[in-house]
């Protein structure tokens, strides 16, 4: 009896303490459960806030483009002088004839001192070239100027051989490794290199475009990809993208770097890579039944045209369209020297121009430096918003591709495509992405391409009998992404692009059977020491503070937002209304209530003081005690547009304008704003912007000269 009974009390004991351990089970489950989908929204929020400021700097790209060409297209140069300056700086500079291109970037009459101690090329190249040139980059040795000529040479040849889209078997070949953006970071490639195994007759790669720009070794990967390229012509094949493009470079950092690396030589070298990057070919195809393109594609992609079309016409996606061929005309002609008489071919009275020149604005005397600068500021910026105002509406009339695009049809019989036809063909298989969403739209968060849905691609595969389709152009937390029914691959190859452990890199190969098998990989050490929490709370950091210098960027047109909401001017406004009015101002897309807990530190009654908010925010960017927080604020917001017009200007690159660069650009601007200044004004005016004395302006007096005129109120 007493047996049992201790036996029993025993058991009892047991069960309550197994389900006082199964309690504690679920607890701790539930809580991992609870702190993982933390991290995940976390890591989801990271992400946005990367992904929209990257693109809106993509959107900014192109509207400054688009400014730039619409000044051009209202601009008639008055004199010869003017003609060759504005020849050089938009038009003849886009496409040399193969003679001039062969004498302006002579590679043989550049010599090689003794005293170099990098690797060598001969030609034709052997795979212990490559094997040389891997080795040297690796210890950071830079190839020299002569030898980048030289293959860049080698390369244009063989480019200009190949058609548009680019056939691969898998035949031929034990399987084909599809990689995607690389972005000037050689540790990928590297990696890719040591875990799949260098190109080989039985080794068949494709590289995506977007080789360059924001990562610092662009170059090297060019030199290396273009090395393997002709070693291995049937084996290797290069796609473009859309920063395979000049006037992408210019903003994003590899014209940047190759002036760097080539103080002497780096004109004709990214002469002779602007050249060489529209001879890209713009699509592959595998066994005829894998597409592969760097954006996207649309309800209007033709295979057929992109198969005809002349790709090396597209030196620029981004040189924009003529608003329309009777205003274009007249300026046409005086480029090319002919007579204006205002009628066209027909006889008929050419469209008038539409001008953008306001009432009489006489100049005020330079000598008095504070109000010349309050009238230059005010000037300016008037008709630089008219022009934005009219580039706007210019967007939903038909237009046509720039005068550096336009090609006559050499073959009647063929299909009578127009030039507009053509460049949207390029621009959508550049620039677009997929979405959830049925149908095709613009692709307004880019600025360029389109968005295109499940019934899109559909159509499309059905349409030319393909399986599935690979491309890139957008970073992926895994490196990859299905989407569409696994119908549209997206391969993305540059690890840790936002950050160090924001994400991993991938390839994906193909053998005979079509089967995509993915390799993912971090190419920085550090990432792997990292814990999940860790990564995710450094990722999270680094975009919250990319954030605060966006929002401390338009401080001004954030405090008028907020003003609309705080009509009994109290200084304060409600949380909700602080994240409609920020998203009304900054048209990232994000979720601003969610975000607000990482961005509002303390409210008072839910209610926010807006202004000390924005001084925080200041003092968070402030860098240097004696620059005024609103010059702060102006050079956060416009130094990437400032430093691409810079560039724009500076068409040698060799990082100075001249003064006459300078007065000839500032007539192209004076002419749309009836601005009566005089040479000798002018000149004062450059003179005073030279701030050393040197005869030249660098950027950081071209910098500094924009602080000057912004700091005076208007």
């Amino acid at each position: 009896m007493g047996s049992g009974s201790s036996v029993n009390v025993q058991y009892k004991y047991s069960l309550q303490k197994s389900e006082n351990a199964f309690k504690a089970a679920v607890l701790i489950q539930q809580w991992y459960r609870r702190h993982v989908a933390r991290l995940e929204m976390r890591r989801r929020c990271t992400w946005r806030i990367f992904q929209s400021i990257e693109y809106s700097c993509e959107q900014d790209q192109i509207k400054l483009h688009n400014f730039f060409s619409y000044l051009m297209e209202q601009f008639t140069p008055s004199t010869s002088k003017e003609r060759d300056f504005i020849s050089r700086m938009f038009i003849s500079g886009e496409s040399y004839k193969e003679a001039e291109l062969e004498k302006y970037c002579d590679y043989e009459s550049i010599e090689v001192p003794d005293s170099y101690t990098g690797p060598h090329l001969s030609f034709p190249l052997l795979p212990d070239h490559a094997t040389a040139l891997l080795e040297a980059f690796q210890q950071r040795q830079q190839l020299h100027a002569r030898y980048v000529l030289n293959l860049l040479h080698e390369t244009r040849k063989h480019l200009k051989q190949l058609p548009n889209i680019s056939h691969v078997s898998t035949c031929y070949s034990e399987e084909v490794t599809v990689c995607g953006d690389l972005h000037g970071q050689l540790d990928d490639l590297f990696l890719i290199f040591y875990k799949n195994g260098l190109p080989s007759p039985s080794k068949s790669y494709v590289f995506n475009g977007d080789f360059v720009d924001r990562g610092k070794q662009s170059l090297e990967i060019l030199v290396i990809l273009f090395t393997f390229l002709l070693i291995y012509p049937k084996e290797v094949h290069l796609n473009r993208g859309n920063h395979e493009d000049h006037m992408v470079n210019l903003r994003y950092g590899f014209t940047k770097e190759v002036m760097q690396k080539y103080k002497v030589h780096g004109k004709k070298i990214l002469r002779m890579f602007q050249n060489v990057f529209c001879w890209l070919p713009l699509a592959t195809l595998i066994d005829q039944k894998v597409l592969i393109i760097h954006g996207g594609i649309s309800d209007t992609t033709d295979l057929d045209m992109l198969e005809k079309i002349q790709r090396d016409k597209f030196i620029s996606v981004l040189r924009l369209k003529k608003r329309k061929e009777s205003s274009r005309k007249p300026q046409i002609q005086a480029i090319n020297g002919e007579s204006d008489s205002g009628t066209d071919t027909a006889g008929n009275e050419a469209a008038p121009r539409l001008s953008l020149q306001p009432q009489s604005a006489q100049a005020p005397s330079t000598a008095n430096r504070l109000e010349f600068s309050r009238w230059l500021r005010q000037t300016v910026q008037e008709q630089i918003d008219t022009c934005r105002r009219l580039v706007d509406i210019s967007e939903s009339e038909p237009e046509e591709p720039t005068y550096s695009s336009m090609v006559s049809v050499k073959d009647a019989d063929e299909p009578c495509w127009t030039c507009q036809d053509e460049w949207k063909q390029v621009l959508d298989i550049l620039w677009s992405d997929p979405t959830p969403q049925e149908g095709c739209r613009e692709n307004k968060v880019r600025g360029g391409g389109c968005y295109f849905g499940p019934d899109v691609t559909e159509k499309f595969l059905e349409k030319y009998s393909l399986q599935f389709l690979i491309r890139s152009h957008e970073c992926k937390q895994e490196g990859y992404e299905f989407c569409h029914n696994r119908k549209v691959l997206t391969i993305f190859s540059a690890s840790n692009y936002y950050e160090i452990g924001s994400n991993r890199g991938a390839y994906v190969k193909l053998g005979p059977d079509l089967i995509p098998h993915f390799v993912q990989y971090q190419a920085n050490k550090t990432a792997h020491m990292l814990t999940m929490t860790q990564r995710i709370s450094r990722v999270e950091e680094s975009a919250f503070r990319a954030l605060r210098e966006k929002l401390f960027a338009h401080t001004s047109a954030l405090i008028s937002a907020f003003k609309s909401y705080d009509g009994d001017s109290t200084g304060k406004i409600t949380l909700s209304n602080w994240a409609t009015a920020v998203e009304s101002v900054l048209r990232l897309g994000l979720p601003w209530r969610m975000l607000r807990p990482q961005l509002v530190r303390s409210t008072e009654d839910g209610m926010l003081e807006y202004k000390s908010w924005l001084d925080d925010l200041a003092m968070e960017q402030r860098s240097q005690e004696h620059i005024q927080s609103s010059l702060l604020e102006v050079i956060y917001r416009n130094r990437s547009n400032l430093e691409t017009i810079f560039r724009i200007i500076d068409r040698d690159h060799s990082g100075l304008i001249s003064f006459e660069e300078f007065q000839q650009t500032w007539k192209l601007f004076s002419s749309h704003m009836n601005i009566e200044l005089t040479d000798d004004g002018i000149n004062d005016l450059v003179r005073s912007i030279d701030f050393n004395k040197d005869g030249n302006i660098d950027f950081n007096e071209f910098l500094e000269a924009f602080r000057l005129v912004k700091q005076f109120p208007s």
